[in-house]
């Protein structure tokens, strides 16, 4: 039998969390032949409730899972981790803004950056899913200065799927034919969903599609999308969330399919002249366990004007928590 992947997931009675342990559990992630721990963290006030779900996993009698653990103590979560999905965050509600967020749940993300830095194994990946995700990231791989930056990244796999879906719908073709989409910045209502790159069909998207339903419906529909959901939903995005979460996760261990790639929010490099430090989405193509920022897309000042502008953001969510990140 092979060696349990320890994965660790926090916020783990929560909405997203819920729809992803089942998934997890089957083997989804890794394939049915790799078995897995799951290490569940949660507040403790949570914890009795948490315990519900864990009889919920063991009457599903998977043979992919090899034990968990539920604890509120971080350094036990994360103990050898080889995985961590950072679910756990207070989730935004109507009216709520980034910045209530921010404030609310930078201090969790330090002290979980810390708890991976002793705990968790030096080659883990840390995908981060709690809003504000990239600032958030951020946060916690600053306080794990013992662990690469490029083992951590943040979410946009929730908007890149979100923009696949709708290009889909609009042109009448299946998801499976479209590729190349590309998510740029923060996972907020600034950020960039771009098509000039995008196929549809092996064609270019742009010549499937009216120039302003791309400018007036397709990008603010993307952006405003989890505005949408919690307005019509009275909650925000839940099964979706954890099932971009999966596949970011898999999409970062088995690699993307050839010619074409995915949205990471990743430890800029200064890639796009977006500044060094950030946790930024760029498409990435992924192998071997990495991945690599796609270079030398070119870029009009329509692309710039709305990159720069999620970095202005991301910069100014960076200064409002910089006491929390170790230099």
């Amino acid at each position: 039998m092979k060696t349990p992947l320890q994965i660790a997931v926090t916020g783990a009675a929560g909405q997203i969390s819920y729809a992803l342990l089942f998934r997890l559990a089957a083997g989804e992630l890794a394939g049915i032949d790799q078995p897995v721990v799951l290490r569940l963290l949660e507040v403790p006030e949570a914890v009795a409730a948490l315990q519900g779900v864990v009889m919920e996993l063991a009457d599903c009698a998977s043979p992919v899972l090899a034990g968990v653990v539920v604890t509120d103590d971080p350094q036990i979560a994360f103990q050898d981790a080889d995985l961590a999905f950072l679910i756990g965050a207070k989730p935004r509600t109507a009216g709520m803004e980034r910045r209530d967020l921010l404030q609310i749940n930078a201090e969790a993300f330090a002290l979980q950056g810390r708890a991976l830095n002793t705990a968790a194994k030096r080659d883990v990946k840390v995908l981060v899913v709690g809003n504000p995700a990239n600032t958030n990231a951020l946060i916690t791989l600053s306080n794990a200065p013992e662990i690469s930056p490029r083992n951590f990244s943040s979410m946009a796999r929730l908007d890149h799927n979100r923009a696949l879906s709708l290009l889909a719908t609009h042109t009448g073709h299946p998801v499976s034919e479209v590729s190349r989409v590309a998510i740029w910045g923060n996972h907020s209502p600034t950020q960039y969903p771009d098509l000039h790159h995008a196929l549809v069909a092996g064609r270019p998207a742009l010549e499937k599609v009216e120039l302003a339903w791309y400018r007036d419906v397709f990008i603010p529909t993307v952006q405003q999308r989890g505005s949408t959901i919690i307005e019509t939903r009275g909650r925000s995005s839940a099964g979706s969330a954890a099932h971009a979460a999966l596949h970011h996760m898999r999409s970062w261990l088995a690699g993307t399919p050839e010619n074409d790639w995915v949205s990471m929010g990743v430890y800029s490099d200064g890639s796009y002249g977006i500044r060094e430090g950030l946790v930024y989405s760029f498409p990435v193509v992924t192998a071997d366990g990495d991945y690599r920022i796609v270079q030398d897309l070119p870029l009009d000042d329509f692309d710039l004007e709305r990159m720069r502008a999620n970095e202005a953001e991301l910069l100014a969510e960076r200064d409002m928590v910089r006491h929390l990140l170790r230099s």
